[in-house]
């Protein structure tokens, strides 16, 4: 069960609601009017719970289950307890995830802090940043001169929208991020503490020492993209680095200068994407996983974590390894090694 403390349900729902909401059907009707009040896992469940199961191997969990309501699919549906809604989905863990969206609004998208509705007298901004109405910013934030903050957007205290910055509607800036040369569009979440927009990592080798290399880029973050917590995506050299729309980035995740990523891609945590690297459209990128620069991840890639990209990965493929290779390659290298530690040793060895 939720926290009631941090996340409160936003109101009760009946069964036959949270269906029509969440895509689901209901598989009796007369359950229509079960009161759902909140989530819990399925071996907990709760009075006015709605819980889920995803697939015929979690189903011996629905044993003396307690709950208003269960999603599941359809060959679960019929190993429901008596006296529990049904709600059939043909993927109950998308449908339950619309469900908590629907009861926890707040853990969705993040709340103000100070329960502030407006512009705190105790933010600074600049004269002439314009700041659309409806638009929130909160205590010790600073807003840049001639930046731009779209209505609905929340910007949370000690946040630093740097001069020039522009901002979509309906976004949300944690405390204590920052962001500088940025472009940020629509619907974007950036958790606390991210960099935003800082010098990409160029020098040139000088007489005393490295020598910077000016960095002119922007960071471009296209609509509904969310950045974890801590994470640092550095501003162009001379180029952008580009995020593509609906991608999700985790905590701890360094994305270098020039890099472009491509629409609704995923990267775990502690990731790092080396300068000029390219990601298409719906790559994965396990934990830990390491981009070499200029290399090219092909749409629709899947990189295992802790992987080492240091070739150009195919559309499509999925790798794993330090350097990564093919998956089959990969595990035929493991057995491989693993046939070679079980050998006898020679007899030098024995002496």
């Amino acid at each position: 069960m939720a926290e009631p403390v941090f996340f409160a349900p936003s109101r009760a729902f009946t069964a036959g609601e949270m269906a029509s909401l969440t895509g689901a059907k209901l598989a009796d009707e007369k359950f229509s009017g079960a009161q759902i009040r909140g989530v819990a896992p399925v071996q907990d469940g709760g009075e006015g719970m709605l819980v889920f199961v995803d697939g015929k191997r979690h189903a011996s969990l629905l044993q003396g289950l307690r709950a208003a309501a269960l999603i599941c699919s359809q060959e679960v549906a019929a190993q429901a307890p008596s006296g529990v809604a049904v709600l059939v989905s043909g993927k109950p863990v998308y449908a339950f995830a619309a469900a908590t969206r629907v009861l926890y609004p707040s853990a969705a998208r993040p709340a103000a802090i100070t329960g502030e509705t407006r512009i705190s007298l105790a933010a600074h901004v600049a004269p002439d940043a314009l700041v659309e109405p409806g638009a929130v910013v909160e205590p010790g934030a600073v807003i840049g001169a001639g930046a731009e903050i779209g209505a609905g957007t929340l910007i949370a205290p000690n946040a630093v929208v740097g001069p020039s910055c522009r901002i979509g509607r309906n976004c949300y800036v944690g405390p204590g991020a920052t962001l500088i040369s940025a472009l940020v569009g629509d619907r974007v979440i950036i958790h606390g503490g991210a960099r935003i927009g800082q010098d990409g990592f160029g020098y040139v080798p000088g007489p005393t020492g490295p020598e910077k290399i000016p960095q002119l880029g922007r960071v471009v973050i296209q609509d509904n993209v969310e950045i974890g917590a801590n994470t640092t995506i550095d501003r162009g050299a001379m180029s952008d680095t580009v995020i593509g729309e609906g991608t999700k980035i985790d905590n701890l995740v360094q994305v270098g200068h020039n890099v472009r990523i491509g629409r609704g891609c995923i990267v775990a945590a502690h990731c790092g994407i080396a300068g000029s690297a390219t990601l298409g459209d719906f790559v994965m990128l396990g934990g830990r996983v390491g981009v070499s620069d200029h290399v090219s991840v092909g749409t629709g890639a899947q990189l295992a974590a802790s992987s080492g990209v240091m070739d150009n990965v195919p559309a499509g493929g999925i790798w794993a390894g330090t350097p990564a290779v093919p998956i089959r390659e990969f595990f035929r290298q493991i057995a491989g090694l693993r046939r070679l530690s079980k050998s006898k040793p020679r007899k030098s060895e024995q002496q």
